[in-house]
């Protein structure tokens, strides 16, 4: 005989409330049940006692017992089948769910988010039916805060202070003063640094958070860029402990080192850079052997002699991971004491190296090859163009061996493509500025021929020593442990949509196979030079493809068409390139310790977040540069082309400057428009003026806002 249930809370002990519930949740055909149910169901009908239902249901939460999948509506933790994934959130507060078990993103509504905010890692479950065209589902658990510190700009909001953040995917914060940084009303207006204290549960709620640090007035150089660097948890400063140990580290070679290297000081050596490096981590060797072979040697900055594992030099390395290099100014892995110093493969100074020496002819077949550390003296440093003056001419110092080098990147290059690569090369966006880093104008930035030159030898020795340690004598794999730099197959959903595009220019991609793909990229990237849409076709197809990351798991490396590929060549300003030296000693000497797989693999998660955070921030550091230079041009016209459409307007990259701005749908006062989402256009209702994605379009700069890094435009009708 089923027991009879009590009629009010006080035939419940709190403990004996948290068992019904519990119970009743467990037995229910329903796996989530709101609090109101809950309450009926155990015939609890006064008000408090619907109160106490919600407060042991809150305590049963912070326990971890059940959780709150929409507001007041409770499951057992555990209930559902949930995937884990990394959020792209929208301003809308909506969500996109990446998870590595589905093929498509899951499209989570803003009010079933969960209060999960941009790059978090959540459990998600999915609520869309089996075979829908898109997954939809609802967030469960927020499982790993992605940041914890926001920056933005202090405001009031009746009589609340708020900080509206720079990202736009980030909600206001509610803002209270701390201890020692009380609110005071200079700072309305301020960039500032705030520490999130408590989280929204639901999309109707704030986060709050405690001051940390004030900036600066928003809109000043220094401002924006700390606030850049604090968004992206960028640090100012290297740890004294740091600083003591790198200002420790001898100027000299000891004799011993010198005995324990191969002597490449006496072999003509060169580096080839950007104008404005200090950091020289690659250096490249030449001499003749015979008619027909050449060696050439590739020298990388043994960083590993002086960066000990364990160190306090390799734990900050390790938790940096990277170099970032916003617009005017390095944010370094490594101190300027080895990265511009001891480390950094200057002229006329002996350096300690490591070294992959190839046997070459000109056709750059590899005839044999030799890897281990060395010691150099490089004879001149080059800046790319006068290594390209060179190439042009034929004539300069060391033009031999720059042209011995020149002809063999050629053919290696030329070798690499009819193997399947890619050929997207990507153009730079630089600024010229003044002293005090106001940009005084915006160039593009192409890479020649010898550019070309240092990364087909770097590729070359990357691909030569992932090759070493992966494969065993008889070419089969070796089952060692070795950090890879991998690049998966394109996404086919993502080339389908992307073949749809590029057919509103009139081009037209084959995606028979990968390496049918492959060859068909390259055709419409040679198609589209000189083109309107160049920037914009290239840009897309890069967006198309999977991103490279590291992996302790070789899966070969699509976009280069490699099957073994590593990062060895930038220890100076890449930590995985660390990894690789230190897992090449143990296999050539024995030096170090045995590899430990999952720690590795941990590693290499962590590289890749840090580097994708790294080229996040860089973005932000351009886009601001960008709207501070546009913001004294408002008012002028410019050519440009449309580069994406929304229902709330449609972007404009500038051609002369390739800033990129918005047109918002309220400005455009002729029509009442709307999105065609299915032809990627905006239609006028009435006059049916088409702006396409793609499009070619006269703007002007209506309005610049330097802090949300926004440049609105408005089309001129001509």
């Amino acid at each position: 005989m089923p027991r009879k249930s009590p009629k009010n809370t006080s035939d419940f002990s709190s403990e004996a409330l948290s068992h019904a519930i519990v119970q009743l949740l467990r037995a229910s055909s329903k796996k989530e049940l709101s609090a109101r149910r809950i309450a009926t169901l155990l015939k609890l009908r006064h008000p408090h006692e619907k109160a106490a239902v919600i407060d042991v249901l809150k305590q049963l939460a912070s326990k971890g017992v059940v959780q709150e999948v929409k507001p007041q509506t409770f499951m057992l933790k555990g209930a559902e089948k949930s995937l884990t994934g990394r959020v792209d959130r929208l301003p809308s507060g909506n969500l996109y769910v990446i998870c590595e078990e589905l093929d498509k993103d899951i499209f989570v509504p803003a009010r079933f988010n969960g209060g999960a905010q941009h790059q978090d890692t959540v459990r998600v479950v999915l609520t869309s039916r089996p075979g829908a065209s898109r997954p939809e589902g609802r967030v469960v658990e927020v499982v790993r805060r992605h940041r914890t510190e926001v920056a933005g700009t202090l405001a009031l909001h009746r009589q609340q202070w708020i900080l509206q953040p720079d990202n736009t995917r980030f909600p206001t914060v509610w803002i209270k003063g701390g201890p020692e940084l009380p609110l005071k009303r200079e700072y309305l207006g301020c960039k500032a640094l705030a520490e999130i204290t408590a989280w929204p549960t639901h999309p109707d709620e704030k986060p709050e958070g405690v001051l940390l640090r004030i900036l600066g007035r928003a809109g000043t150089h220094k401002a924006e860029v700390d606030a850049i660097m604090a968004e992206f948890g960028l640090p100012a400063k290297f740890p004294q402990s740091v600083l003591r140990e790198a200002e420790a580290l001898p100027d000299g070679i000891p004799p011993e080192e010198y005995a324990r290297r191969r002597d490449m000081r006496q072999v003509p050596t060169f580096t080839i850079d950007p104008e404005d490096a200090k950091d020289f981590d690659d250096a490249i060797s030449v001499r003749r052997l015979d008619s027909k072979l050449y060696e050439i040697g590739v020298h990388i900055a043994d960083v590993t002699y002086y960066v000990r594992e364990g160190s306090q030099l390799d734990k900050e390395a390790q938790k940096r991971a990277t170099s970032v290099y916003l617009v005017d100014q390095v944010v370094p892995m490594l101190p300027e004491r080895l990265s511009n110093d001891l480390c950094s493969l200057k002229p006329h100074h002996d350096r300690l190296t490591y070294s992959v020496i190839f046997h070459l002819d000109l056709s750059g077949h590899i005839h044999h090859y030799w890897i281990g550390r060395t010691v150099i003296h490089s004879r001149r440093r080059f800046t790319y163009e006068e290594a390209q003056a060179i190439i042009e001419t034929g004539e300069g110092e060391m033009a031999e061996e720059i042209l011995i080098c020149h002809r063999i990147a050629q053919n290696l290059r030329k070798a690499r493509f009819a193997q399947g690569a890619l050929n997207v090369e990507q153009e730079e966006v630089k600024f010229r500025l003044d002293e005090n880093g106001k940009p005084l104008g915006i160039f593009i930035k192409y890479h020649k021929e010898s550019n070309q030159l240092i990364e087909e030898l770097m590729l070359l020795a990357n691909k030569t020593v992932a090759k070493h340690v992966g494969l065993n004598a008889y070419g089969k794999p070796s089952g060692k442990t070795f950090v890879y730099r991998v690049h998966d197959l394109p996404d086919p959903e993502k080339i389908k949509e992307f073949a749809r595009f590029v057919q509103n220019f009139g081009y037209r991609i084959r995606t028979d196979n990968p390496r049918v793909l492959a060859r068909s990229l390259n055709q419409l990237l040679q198609e589209v030079k000189g083109k309107p849409e160049e920037n914009l076709i290239e840009t897309l197809t890069i967006r198309s493809m999977a991103k490279a990351v590291y992996s302790t798991e070789n899966i070969g490396h699509y976009g280069l068409a490699f099957d073994y590929y590593t990062h060895f060549t930038s220890p100076i300003r890449r930590y995985p390139d660390v990894l690789a030296h230190r897992l090449l000693s143990y296999y050539l000497n024995g030096e170090g310790k045995k590899p430990d797989k999952r720690k590795l693999e941990s590693l290499c998660v962590h590289s890749s977040e840090r580097e994708r955070n790294a080229a996040d921030a860089e973005r932000e550091s351009i886009k601001f540069k960008q709207a501070e230079y546009m913001s004294d041009r408002v008012g002028r016209v410019y050519a440009g082309i449309i580069t994406g459409v929304t229902e709330w307007g449609f972007y404009v990259e500038l051609t002369e400057t390739r800033c990129e701005g918005m047109v918002r749908l309220r400005d455009l006062d002729d029509d009442s428009y709307y999105l065609d989402a299915a032809h990627h256009r905006i239609i006028g209702r009435n006059k049916k003026r088409i702006y396409r994605l793609g499009d070619k379009v006269y703007v002007l700069v209506n309005k610049v806002d330097i802090q949300k890094r926004q440049i609105d435009l408005i089309p001129e009708v001509y």
